[in-house]
């Protein structure tokens, strides 16, 4: 967020403590959608992310009047994602597969049938959905903290300095965590994806098309839908700090490029939350 939206965020805060409810749903919709996309990926489900998208916006909501300004809005309001999301109920994907080695295992036992060149052509949506898929479960094998930690620090790429303050950390404290985690998961693409790696044999064009033949994966139905056709990349502050090196730049671009949420229409979270008017009490 850029100083501009976060004063027009301390203005809206004011507006909407003394009862503005459109200053509250001006907002609600700036900071939405990086809440949401952040929740896509935590759970790996955009019904769950939903859900726990709105827990999290009722609890800003409500406590909107206890905002003191001694930090910036962007990290008091990112430090309730953060609690919430840690402490919020297992979502079902997080117990999918109990670590890295079943999840590679899972991997390895959908067949790798050979692709002709046109076949390959064909199915590029298919194979980017399996990608997106595939990367999306990889993100599910890492602990609660951190997925977190990979998510908004790498791959949204909230600066260290913000990072360190939503997690309560140290700042040295901070970068040695999402080190440790950046290598665990590095690591383990290295080992297996052979998007990184091209000595591994796994492959999404191949594993997309054994997919769709055994009926877990349908043209038509795709995991991500086109409408999500922006990327994570758009929400990287070219101004921000530096995270990785290029070593470590080469595996976080392919999670930047995962598709994103912006077009939030009137049956959003947003609309559910303002007409529920048992919130009406804490900003009226």
């Amino acid at each position: 967020m850029n100083p501009k939206q976060e004063e027009q965020s301390i203005t809206l805060i004011e507006q909407a403590v003394a009862g503005d409810r459109q200053a509250l749903d001006q907002l609600i919709r700036l900071h939405e959608p990086f809440i949401y996309n952040v929740a896509w990926k935590f759970t790996n489900d955009p019904v769950e992310a939903k859900d726990l998208c709105q827990e999290v916006l009722i609890k800003i909501i409500t406590s909107l009047s206890t905002f003191q300004g001694k930090s910036s809005f962007r990290t008091w309001a990112y430090r309730i994602v953060m609690n919430q999301f840690l402490q919020t109920k297992r979502r079902p994907m997080e117990d999918r597969w109990k670590d890295f080695d079943d999840f590679a295992n899972e991997l390895n036992g959908i067949p790798s049938p050979e692709l002709s060149p046109e076949e390959e052509e064909e199915q590029v949506l298919r194979t980017a959905t399996a990608r997106t898929r595939c990367m999306s479960g990889m993100l599910m094998c890492l602990n609660r903290e951190q997925r977190l930690l990979y998510l908004v620090g790498d791959v949204f790429k909230v600066d260290s300095k913000t990072g360190a303050e939503v997690f309560g950390l140290s700042p040295d404290n901070y970068r040695q965590k999402l080190s440790r985690t950046r290598k665990e998961f590095h690591a383990f693409m290295n080992r297996q994806c052979g998007l990184v790696n091209l000595d591994n044999p796994c492959r999404c064009s191949k594993k997309a098309k054994a997919m769709e033949a055994a009926g877990k994966m349908q043209t038509q139905a795709k995991l991500f839908d086109p409408e999500y056709s922006v990327t994570i990349a758009k929400y990287v502050d070219q101004h921000a700090d530096e995270v990785a090196d290029t070593v470590d730049r080469k595996y976080i671009e392919f999670f930047q490029r995962h598709p994103t949420k912006e077009d939030f229409d009137a049956e959003t979270i947003i609309e559910e939350i303002l007409k529920d008017p048992d919130l009406h009490r804490f900003y009226s």
